[in-house]
């Protein structure tokens, strides 16, 4: 009896321990994070030169004018790697665009298009500090916070007016630069290789240099200048956003 007493706890003693391991939050060292965020566009001379384009062509005629474009999704891909348990660094590359843009029918059988466009692809190298865990059965939150520098390797502008005949107006104007980003949330963790990060973040994204890559000849490869004054064009792709991301554990 003894015996059979002694086997049943023997045995509960390993398998207890082994289930609670199973169900542990999982947290890996090497991870892949997707995410998506709502993101403010501040615009600079974007909106500028939007509100003149409304002001001295559309609005002056009696036509809706071009709404600015003040927000945007950014998707980003990025690889997380704890180089100690309260410290990751990071890497990744994303994606934010937008567009404004309006139809007017002049006449029957006649259809003007004039959209605005903004293409930011922020390349950022950076880290975050986890503070201390907390824990709750097989769930695990971990709050951090973290930054970074970014590598705008593309901050472009299209503006295109198109129309039913078969004519299209279109220029681009392309830059880059160098920025930074902060960001603070939290990351919580299951039982499985999944877990999601939810946090605020800030991006400082502006580009001063822009050049004429696509338009009339004479302006080809020459700096880009506004239509509301002559100056040169200044893009401001940063803005407040807030983050959700899905992370897989590698």
């Amino acid at each position: 009896m003894h015996r059979r007493l002694f086997a049943i706890l023997l045995t509960f003693a390993v398998i207890a321990p082994a289930s609670s391991a199973w169900a542990a939050a999982e947290v890996h060292r090497l991870s892949l994070v997707l995410s998506a965020a709502p993101s403010e566009i501040k615009g600079g001379d974007l909106n500028k030169n939007i509100d003149y384009i409304n002001r001295n062509f559309l609005e002056n005629v009696g036509l809706e004018g071009l709404d600015n474009i003040t927000y945007g999704w950014l998707f980003d891909a990025e690889l997380r790697y704890f180089v100690r348990p309260d410290w990751a660094i990071t890497a990744g590359v994303g994606q934010l665009k937008q567009q404004s843009e309006r139809e007017y029918l002049p006449a029957l059988q006649q259809q003007v298009q004039i959209r605005q466009e903004i293409l930011s692809v922020p390349v950022h190298i950076g880290g975050a500090y986890y503070f201390a865990p907390y824990n709750q059965g097989d769930f695990q939150a971990r709050a951090f916070m973290g930054g970074g520098l970014l590598s705008l390797t593309l901050n472009r502008v299209t503006s295109q007016v198109s129309n039913t005949i078969g004519t299209s107006s279109v220029t681009r104007i392309n830059g880059s630069g160098p920025g930074f980003y902060g960001e603070g949330g939290v990351q919580m963790f299951f039982a499985s290789r999944f877990s999601v990060i939810l946090s605020g973040m800030y991006r400082d994204a502006k580009t001063s240099n822009m050049l004429v890559t696509e338009g009339p000849a004479d302006l080809l490869n020459q700096p880009a200048l506004n239509s509301y004054a002559p100056t040169t064009y200044k893009l401001d792709a940063s803005g407040l956003g807030f983050r959700l991301g899905i992370v897989f554990g590698l």
